[in-house]
C-alpha cells in the first residue's frame, strides 16, 4: 500500500467522478449517482436528487485539474479548496473502516465533502511527491485519469479496456512487421 486506506479510497473516487466526464456521460442521472455511491462508501449526508447530481458534475473540471496538475500547483489548488469549504476536522471510524480522518461535517453537501477529500488525499500524494501516480492514460484516443496505485509503477491506463485496445494494436503491429 502506498497511501493510507481512506487516502486511495478518495482518489479512486475523484478519479471515477473525472472520469465520469468522458464520452458517454457516466454522471447524468441519480441512478449514475447510486453506482457512483456503491462503489465508494461516502456517509452523512446524500441527497440523492438532481440537485446533488449537478454538484458532482460540476467538481469534475475541478478535481481533474487538482489530479493532474504539477506537485506545487497541486498544493496551491488543494490549499483553495481546504479554504473554500467550512473545516470541522476530526477522527472517526464508521462500518467496517477504521480511524480515519474527515475534514467536512457530514450534513455539509456531498460535493463539498467530496472536494474536501480529495484535497485532503492529494495533501499525501504531495507530502510523499507521488504525483506521478496520477496521469493521463496512454492510450492516445482516451483523455480519462488512470491512476497507479500499483507497486511496480506499471498502470498506464485509465482501464482494461484501453490496455486492451493498446495490447492488440501493438501485437498487430508486431505481426504486420513479421
Amino acid at each position: 500500500m502506498i497511501f493510507t486506506d481512506d487516502t486511495e479510497e478518495s482518489l479512486r473516487a475523484a478519479v471515477w467522478l473525472v472520469n465520469s466526464a468522458e464520452d458517454p456521460d457516466g454522471l447524468i442521472t441519480t441512478d449514475d449517482e447510486e453506482a457512483f455511491l456503491s462503489q465508494f462508501g461516502y456517509t452523512g449526508r446524500i441527497d440523492r436528487d438532481e440537485a446533488e447530481v449537478a454538484g458532482l458534475r460540476d467538481l469534475r473540471p475541478r478535481l481533474r485539474a487538482m489530479l493532474l496538475a504539477p506537485r506545487d500547483d497541486m498544493a496551491v489548488a488543494a490549499n483553495a479548496a481546504l479554504a473554500d469549504i467550512p473545516l470541522a476536522l476530526r477522527l472517526t471510524r464508521h462500518g467496517d473502516t477504521d480511524w480515519h480522518l474527515h475534514a467536512v461535517a457530514d450534513d455539509r453537501p456531498l460535493p463539498e465533502r467530496v472536494l474536501a477529500e480529495t484535497a485532503m488525499a492529494l495533501i499525501d500524494v504531495i507530502r510523499a511527491e507521488e504525483g506521478s501516480r496520477i496521469s493521463v492514460c496512454a492510450d492516445e484516443t482516451c483523455e480519462a485519469i488512470a491512476l497507479d496505485l500499483s507497486r511496480n509503477r506499471s498502470k498506464r491506463y485509465c482501464s482494461t479496456a484501453c490496455a486492451n485496445r493498446n495490447a492488440v494494436a501493438a501485437y498487430r503491429a508486431r505481426r504486420a512487421e513479421a
